[in-house]
């Protein structure tokens, strides 16, 4: 899967979370501005903050990668 297609799935799965950027910046110990720059392509986070994140987002991480469609 092309990087792209695996940020836009990150973009989407943080767009959906029940919780504000800022809460999850908190819970996965970064800043928002960080957060805020997964959302706009700036950056990827590094795969130990991925995991956070799809911890946190309750989402797997098969799923954001496109292993699995689900």
């Amino acid at each position: 899967m092309e990087l792209a297609k695996i940020q836009k799935r990150l973009r989407e799965s943080i767009a959906h979370a029940p919780i504000t950027q800022k809460e999850i910046a908190a819970r996965i110990g970064v800043s928002p501005q960080t957060v805020s720059k997964y959302m706009k392509k700036d950056i990827f986070p590094a795969l130990d903050t991925l995991a956070k994140l799809c911890l946190v987002l309750d989402v797997s991480s098969d799923y954001i990668l496109g292993i699995n469609n689900f």
